[in-house]
């Protein structure tokens, strides 16, 4: 598929999906109600402030933190990696490859296409934000540091699509990659900040969380929408979670091509 093609389809790939989501309105809350982890933590960690401030977090802090981290997560989720799996064991994975679109397009554009409804949920969340924790703990204040935020979320979103192309495409060379999807998800909950801030570890840990792209995942775009970080350590930030997008795109992609050459349908 060239990318003329590619960039052709794109649109009206995205109405489709769109459309979808529509239908498939229900399933969608479903989904954002599995997604309400940060919720549960901003009690826990609001109870724990009412004692004192842990580090730089009050309550305020705590508030403004964990409901972006709710609204990032709506934006970066995906499930790309059950999707492979599930179609490669039920052989359907081959319909996808008869159309004259790349699969891995038709999977982002799938993923992409919620996206407008899931920002009519996350705009009260943000509304909330702002009353409850203030404007400069809940958004960016400045223009430069929208841009630093979207940017971390266009990161973010790609970390995790190319993550879940892996593991997916993993279950091509495996009976089954649902275990190490699993253990993917609790490496996510634990190194990433979506339970807890990832300066709560102690050094040794952390510096250990800067080598993984789990912080980069949900911390960097979290911190950078609450305004935790002055531009120059942004930018230092930024560089190294665009160096594993694109380090996990190349890796992905090559993985995936192989995967394919020993793609043999069965079922379906």
């Amino acid at each position: 598929m060239s990318l003329r093609t590619a960039l052709k389809a794109f649109p009206t790939m995205l109405r489709i999906g769109f459309s979808e989501a529509v239908a498939y309105r229900a399933e969608m809350v479903i989904w954002v109600l599995s997604t309400t982890m940060p919720l549960i933590m901003l009690a826990l960690w609001s109870a724990v402030a009412r004692g004192g401030a842990v580090g730089r977090f009050g309550q305020a802090e705590f508030t403004g933190y964990f409901l972006a981290a709710f609204c990032v997560r709506q934006f970066t989720s995906s499930w790309v990696a059950w999707l492979v799996s599930y179609e490669v064991k039920q052989g359907t994975l081959a319909m996808r490859l008869l159309r004259p679109v790349s699969p891995l397009l038709s999977y982002a554009t799938e993923v992409l296409a919620g996206i407008p409804l899931r920002v009519v949920v996350v705009l009260p969340v943000v509304g909330i934000s702002l009353w409850a924790a203030g404007a400069e703990r809940a958004v960016p204040t400045s223009l430069g540091g929208w841009g630093l935020f979207l940017l971390g979320l266009v990161g973010a979103w790609l970390i995790t699509f190319y993550l879940n192309v892996l593991l997916g495409t993993l279950s091509l060379f495996m009976e089954s990659s649902q275990k190490l999807m699993e253990v993917y998800m609790v490496l996510f909950f634990v190194c990433s900040g979506y339970m807890f801030p990832v300066e709560f570890f102690p050094p040794g840990a952390r510096t250990v969380m800067e080598w993984l792209p789990f912080r980069y995942q949900m911390g960097l775009p979290v911190e950078l929408m609450t305004g935790a970080h002055a531009a120059k350590e942004a930018w230092t930030l930024l560089a190294a979670q665009w160096t594993w997008v694109a380090g996990l795109g190349v890796v992905s992609m090559a993985v995936w091509r192989r995967g394919l050459a020993r793609f043999a349908a069965f079922g379906g």
